[in-house]
């Protein structure tokens, strides 16, 4: 794809975004959640984004399996695409945190997508590692159910079957689809080293080092927060009979 047809596809995907987030301001907002809209449109944005990225990256890899053994120069029009639009949704988002939310509450999310654009970037106006990308996107199945888990908290159902459900789920993809996803692509970088310019594997090896810390970090406080907790509120239940 041509520089001009990437801007294109990028700017279309900020548009679209930012029409998903006002359709979402248009429907029913839960009571509980109607105390903070913001926050509930930019989640459901976001959950709309992992949803058609999820498909949208595993189907790249059906219709394009050659791409799963050269990520580096081997795609599509289909996957570059795909790459190309979620670009334009962390652009999007970025601009709407940097706009509703204090600086406090979003920098490590802010310093995240900064991140993610850069590399993706680079990805698409080059038309190389634009199937390391696709990998990387692959976390969006997880994130589906990440972003889930903040719509039923906000909606008052953190105590319902539901949530369990999806909590026992979302701890099982955040392990398999980013966790481990982001261990390969570690050491695919490492294994490919020798075909890969300095100054990609560097910014690689960067990202990869703070993507990995920052999705430990979110692991422990999901961890603690969904079923530690849980089980301490029943330990001490158990002393007080």
């Amino acid at each position: 794809m041509e520089l001009s047809s990437v801007i294109l596809t990028t700017g279309s995907s900020v548009a679209l975004f930012k029409l998903v987030n006002a359709g979402i301001g248009r429907l029913h907002i839960p009571e509980s959640a109607s105390r903070n809209s913001w926050k509930w449109r930019n989640i459901s944005t976001s959950f709309v984004h992992s949803f058609i990225t999820a498909i949208w990256a595993v189907l790249c890899f059906f219709r394009h399996p050659q791409m799963a053994e050269d990520l580096i120069e081997t795609h599509s029009v289909f996957s570059h695409s795909l790459v190309s639009l979620s670009i334009g949704y962390f652009i999007y988002d970025f601009l709407d945190m940097v706009c509703n939310q204090k600086l406090s509450q979003s920098w490590e999310l802010l310093f995240h997508h900064v991140v993610v654009i850069t590399c993706f970037g680079l990805s698409v106006v080059s038309c190389r590692y634009v199937g390391f990308s696709v990998v990387a996107l692959l976390v969006e199945i997880n994130s589906v159910f990440l972003h889930l888990r903040q719509i039923l908290r906000m909606a008052s159902m953190a105590a319902s079957t539901l949530y369990r459900v999806n909590s026992i789920i979302n701890l099982g993809t955040y392990v398999v689809f980013r966790i481990n996803t982001l261990a390969w692509m570690t050491r695919w970088l490492v294994l490919n080293r020798d075909k890969i310019p300095l100054l990609a594997y560097t910014l690689g090896s960067v990202g990869m080092a703070i993507m990995t810390v920052m999705n430990i970090i979110l692991f422990c406080r999901l961890l603690r927060s969904d079923f530690l907790k849980t089980s301490t509120r029943e330990a001490k239940k158990e002393k007080e009979m």
